[in-house]
């Protein structure tokens, strides 16, 4: 397909068409580049614990080196280079009260670093680009339990908030050490398989420290994808069911306290992790005209966690997304989500034991912990090459996962320039 998969993450475009020359030059000799601005400003109106707004954003310098251009002894060979720069804070632990989803997307593991290593790897395709394998430095989320389509929502982006808490999964910008292999039997399946090197989410913040990250144990994904065209006019579908096991031993969500109860007997034990999910998002009409992916799409997923372990045991989501609404805007995208997510039931009994006994549950956290909802919409606005503006509104129902905090609305704008 000629056009982007699914509906577009960025405008189309360069703010700079002027260096185009230049970019093709280098591209010819198997070099190319992309330097992206992405700026978030998100505002609680009402509900939450204070008004207020807060402000992220995130500069990111991709540099791709194809080999096989540069040596012929080299064909297939790629290697795949991403530095960032985020600062910034983050509405949902400022304003809205809750710490396990960030309302955000571009906030995060990176922190305050100057230049954040995200990428480091090297990728080799083989049989006609049916096989596709990559060792080194990257994240689970460049090709694990992600979309496009997916990730053109702030909250989901770039994977399910229920995976992107769990220690093992190492999310963007997170990469760690890991080896990734996708093979496609037919022309719409393909299955894949990975080893990644776990370790704590926090660890390692500015990407570049290796001797200083501490493993824990291995994460081992695999994930088959069967990416249809439905009915006579070919519309494209995107189901995805996956499976992980991280060899890490966590420690029990029932907690440690009261020790008098949770330290029974066989009442209390460290497990590893499991994860199951599946993602499905399918186009349902085409608008036609020369926008090929111009039309409406349905999306929905789920997604479980080990509840013993597990902070966040499941999450649900649904939504649509259309892309060329309006008329003679085939480029503009607007998207509705709704997600749930349902805290272990596990975690939930230690909080009880523990405010039974008066102990304290710590700052962040109200009372024992059920579920939230999340509603997101967006209406993304390509306005000239290599700009894209995008109001949001998120709407969150019980933050914190309590009745402790009231709703919360909160507003923004998502700008992203690519030279």
């Amino acid at each position: 397909m000629a056009d982007p998969y699914y509906v577009p993450t960025g405008a189309a475009g360069h703010l700079l068409p002027q260096i185009m020359p230049f970019r093709q030059r280098l591209q010819q000799k198997g070099f190319t580049f992309s330097l992206t601005y992405k700026a978030e400003g998100m505002a609680d109106i009402d509900g939450g614990i204070r008004r207020g707004m807060d402000y992220v954003h995130e500069f990111t310098l991709q540099m791709n080196f194809d080999l096989g251009k540069m040596s012929r002894s080299l064909d297939g060979w790629t290697i795949h280079t991403l530095v960032m720069n985020r600062a910034g804070r983050e509405v949902s632990h400022d304003l809205v009260g809750d710490y396990y989803v960030n309302l955000m997307e571009v906030y995060g593991l990176s922190g305050h670093v100057v230049a954040h290593l995200v990428d480091f790897y090297a990728e080799k395709k083989m049989l006609n680009n049916r096989l596709d394998v990559t060792f080194g430095r990257m994240s689970l989320t460049h090709v694990f339990a992600t979309s496009p389509l997916i990730c053109s929502f702030m909250v989901t982006c770039s994977a399910p908030v229920a995976l992107k808490v769990d220690p093992g999964f190492a999310v963007y910008p997170k990469a760690t050490w890991g080896a990734r292999a996708r093979f496609r039997p037919t022309r719409d399946t393909a299955i894949q398989v990975g080893a990644y090197e776990v370790q704590p989410l926090a660890d390692g913040p500015s990407g570049w420290a290796w001797a200083s990250e501490t493993p824990t144990g291995l994460m081992l994904p695999t994930e088959f994808t069967w990416e249809p065209f439905l009915t006579h006019d070919k519309l494209p579908g995107h189901y995805v069911v996956g499976y992980a096991h991280d060899t890490t031993r966590y420690p029990d969500a029932l907690g440690t306290k009261p020790a008098a109860l949770v330290a029974q007997p066989g009442r209390e034990r460290s497990a590893p992790m499991d994860m199951f999910w599946f993602e499905s998002d399918q186009m349902i009409y085409r608008m036609g005209g020369r926008g090929q992916m111009a039309g409406g799409y349905l999306m929905a997923g789920y997604i479980h966690n080990t509840p013993h372990v597990a902070s966040i045991s499941d999450e649900a989501y649904g939504g649509i997304s259309f892309n060329g609404l309006i008329p003679g805007r085939v480029t503009d995208r607007l998207g509705i989500l709704y997600s749930w997510y349902h805290v272990s039931d596990r975690k939930r009994e230690g909080q009880m034991l523990a405010q039974d006994a008066g102990l304290s549950l710590g700052s962040t956290v109200r009372g024992p912990q059920t579920d939230s909802h999340v509603i997101e919409a967006y209406y993304g606005i390509d306005t000239c090459p290599g700009l894209l503006i995008q109001p949001e509104f998120q709407y969150m129902i019980r933050p914190g996962e309590t009745s402790h905090i009231p709703n919360a609305a909160v507003v923004g704008l998502k700008v992203i320039a690519s030279l």
